[in-house]
């Protein structure tokens, strides 16, 4: 015969989507039963007819499970409902590492590791755990602390910004953030511009091809044709990429892609905002130098040019449009630029049919507090005058 159910629950239309997202993010397998208890459980989805056996059947778990997250949802929410019961003196819960033991844990991963090593491991500190805690940890154990605390030490972000007060950074920052925040106009499109090497290689032997239960076997020698520069232009607003391969990155190069930019891309444009970073050609000189003036000073004046700062190159949305492009297109090995400019085009025609508008974040506001430390201390400033202003009165 059937237990009766106890504990019934009704869920909101909220609650269940917070649990239906919660069970796809989590990598555990019990976790997942356990949420699909509670959606099982629902009474307001699936009526109040259910018995624990029909719960259990629904979700995949066992009757005492249904029992034990039922229970735990009904008298302590969600959180507890999701924890598996465990004997505290089991050698699973010994796994688990104190609040105390997880923070010395993420201060010591977080410094600079032991002379001889490049990073931090896992197996290191493990090791390192004997010393700074006077207990052993398992290996688990503190992979799992680096886990959840997102503590990876064999990546690197690189992410250029100043190491100390710097104005002529923040104003560029702010006036480009400011850009940013301008509502969409087809009278005056914002578009930002960034260009990439890439390295034209052949395989010196065909791969071979994957199949099921193997990969494709690509050999590690090939052959190197030449670089060649991937010009990248992408409107925030809508998403929509624009590119150009070029055999050179010169001046010339440049000023044609803006010539086109403004002619073929933006015809009908009283005024085109165009962001890029301040490499030596992106200048409005550079015209000069690929056009009569008449031309150059016709195509500059569409132009409302805003620089990124230096060491602020991830301020250029153009970046998040070039590793789309490779991500999707050039991560791979090109052997020649027909066959580059022809893989290209297809890709970018593709991408233009449904395009996705840049969700930029990042505000002044943010960066007034994140990058606290590069805005001049203007109190400090002022006594550096008064006193120069004294010691010329003085002299």
């Amino acid at each position: 015969m059937a237990r009766t159910r106890s504990y019934r629950i009704s869920l909101s239309k909220k609650e269940r989507k917070i649990i239906r997202h919660l069970q796809r993010k989590t990598t555990s397998s019990d976790a997942r039963t356990r949420y699909a208890v509670l959606l099982a459980a629902d009474e307001s989805i699936h009526g109040a007819r259910l018995t624990n056996s029909d719960i259990a059947n629904a979700s995949g778990a066992s009757v005492p499970t249904v029992i034990d997250v039922l229970k735990k949802y009904y008298g302590h929410g969600l959180r507890a409902a999701i924890a598996p019961a465990r004997n505290p003196n089991s050698d699973t819960a010994r796994l688990k590492a104190t609040g105390e033991v997880e923070a010395k844990i993420i201060a010591t991963a977080c410094t600079a590791p032991p002379e001889g090593y490049a990073r931090w491991t896992v197996t290191l500190l493990t090791q390192e755990s004997v010393a700074i805690l006077e207990e052993s940890l398992s290996r688990a154990t503190v992979g799992r602390v680096m886990q959840r605390n997102e503590i990876r030490p064999h990546l690197n972000a690189y992410w250029c910004i100043p190491p100390k007060e710097d104005a002529d950074f923040v104003a560029n920052m702010e006036d480009i953030l400011d850009v940013y925040q301008l509502p969409y106009d087809s009278r005056h499109p914002v578009w930002c511009m960034d260009e990439k090497p890439y390295q034209i290689l052949g395989d010196s032997r065909e791969p071979l091809p994957m199949r099921p239960g193997d990969t494709t076997k690509i050999d590690s020698e090939y052959i190197r044709n030449g670089t060649v520069s991937v010009f990248c232009f992408i409107q925030p607003h809508t998403g929509r990429i624009v590119h150009s391969v070029e055999e050179t990155r010169t001046a010339v190069d440049w000023a044609e892609k803006i010539r086109c930019l403004v002619d073929e891309i933006e015809p009908d444009a009283e005024k085109i905002i165009l962001v890029m970073d301040n490499l030596n050609i992106h200048s409005i000189s550079s015209l000069y130098k690929a056009f009569a003036p008449e031309e150059a000073r016709r195509i500059a004046r569409k132009l409302e040019v805003h620089y990124t700062p230096k060491h602020g190159s991830w301020l250029d949305i153009a970046e998040i449009g070039i590793n789309i492009m490779t991500r999707e297109c050039l991560e791979r090995r090109i052997p020649d630029i027909e066959t580059l400019r022809k893989e290209l085009k297809e890709w970018n025609d593709a991408y233009n049919e449904n395009p996705s508008p840049v969700n930029w974040q990042f505000q002044t506001s943010d960066s007034r507090i994140k990058l606290k430390k590069l805005y001049p201390d203007i109190e400090v400033i002022r006594k550096q005058r008064e006193e120069r202003r004294k010691a010329k009165a003085s002299a």
